[in-house]
């Protein structure tokens, strides 16, 4: 049985090497894009046995995001490749002073947004631990949203764990009453919820994070954590419940990813049996590192880095 399993849109990303408007920057590293993939990668370097499916173009771009992924040792044998579809692209710009980078993305009608339900193998799904959902892919469009909803339901049939990040997106959504309303829906049927206070706040209406905990909580998670950014994160099981700092960072370079990687630090955690203290321990660690580096995946750790931290 594999350890989790992730469905989502995988981008060509396209880094800036030099800052400024994108539309003046002459050369780009290429690397890879999606929160859902960023998680897969942190989880794969970790030694956990991941499975991602998605659907991209019959492209050059697909080819790299599929060797790549394959090489960190993730699961891709369902993802398909669609002569008819594109994969997506974007461009990221360089910010060195952990400022939001300018962005431009290029996904819509890509291949992945047309990845519905009845593409789903439910028997490879189940045969996995857990399944991560994030906010992004059910924006992507209608067949994407039934898509998530069908894992989220098929992992809960199989008595399977669930964890969720809304990750928002608002200009992915018809409007905000929209996002939320469809957001707190699958959160429902998810035990681990991991929003930000921001994101919290949105959702739920609620100002503190003790009482966002508590509106999820009340709804069927068992666990939420509430990621304060710089404040550290306020975890809530309906047993224990606490703060946790941050953990110390020498220079904010590019906070974009953070929120991925505490995903990486939480999940790998708890499927390895470590108590919730522990866990938030861990992804405020990974999330710290991730903040100090450019590009979305280039600060998550491996295990030999894992141990050397004593994390």
């Amino acid at each position: 049985m594999a350890d989790v399993v992730l469905l989502g849109e995988a981008m060509l990303l396209l880094l800036a090497r030099e800052p400024g408007p994108l539309a003046q920057v002459r050369s780009f590293d290429k690397g890879t894009a999606g929160a859902e993939t960023n998680v897969a990668v942190g989880l794969a370097r970790l030694g956990l046995t991941v499975r991602w499916a998605s659907r991209l173009g019959a492209d050059s771009m697909a080819r790299y995001l599929l060797d790549t992924f394959e090489a960190e040792g993730i699961d891709c044998s369902h993802v398909e490749c669609d002569p008819a579809g594109r994969t997506g692209f974007m461009f990221k710009g360089r910010v060195d002073d952990g400022s939001d980078p300018p962005i431009e993305y290029h996904r819509a009608g890509s291949a992945a947004s047309r990845l519905g339900p009845d593409a789903l193998d439910a028997s490879w799904l189940t045969a996995a631990r857990h399944l991560h959902v994030t906010g992004v892919f059910p924006a992507l469009s209608a067949a994407t949203l039934a898509a998530t909803r069908r894992a989220i339901a098929l992992m809960r049939k199989a008595g399977r764990s669930v964890s969720f990040d809304p990750n928002l997106r608002p200009g992915l959504w018809p409007s905000v009453d929209a996002m939320r309303d469809t957001l707190n829906d699958l959160a429902t049927g998810c035990q681990w919820v991991l929003p930000g206070l921001a994101e919290g706040q949105l959702l739920t209406g609620c100002d503190a994070p003790e009482d966002i905990a508590a509106y999820y909580l009340a709804r069927g998670a068992r666990l939420v954590v509430v990621k304060l950014g710089a404040q550290g994160a306020w975890y809530d099981d309906g047993r224990q419940r606490g703060h946790l700092p941050a953990m110390p960072v020498a220079r904010v370079v590019d906070t974009v990813g953070a929120g991925d990687a505490f995903a990486v630090g939480l999940v790998s955690a708890l499927l390895q049996g470590m108590s919730v203290p522990d866990a938030v321990r861990r992804a405020l660690w990974i999330g710290a590192r991730a903040v100090q580096v450019r590009g979305d995946t280039e600060g998550l750790p491996t295990r030999a880095d894992l141990a050397a931290a004593g994390v």
